[in-house]
């Protein structure tokens, strides 16, 4: 069985009230969809950077894995012909 590295890099950035995640996909030194979540701090509450960060990195995470499974999905649809 061969071996195959990939991995997911997360940047986040966060300003005033709002938090940013970029997830991007690697393989093969390539760098396949980025994605992006987003989380907006209600401007009465506390701030804490790592309220903001979960559901952001969360929803970067989920949205781009919903765009592998979508590129998956074309994929084989290509190879395996009309069903």
């Amino acid at each position: 069985m061969e071996a195959e590295q990939r991995g997911v890099e997360l940047y986040i950035s966060e300003d005033g009230t709002d938090t940013l995640v970029r997830a991007a996909r690697f393989t093969g030194g390539e760098r396949k969809p980025v994605r992006y979540g987003r989380a907006r701090r209600n401007p009465v509450d506390r701030r804490l950077p790592e309220v903001g960060e979960e559901p952001a990195v969360s929803r970067a995470l989920a949205d781009l894995a919903d765009r592998s499974h979508g590129m998956a999905s074309e994929d084989i649809a290509q190879f395996a012909g009309p069903a």
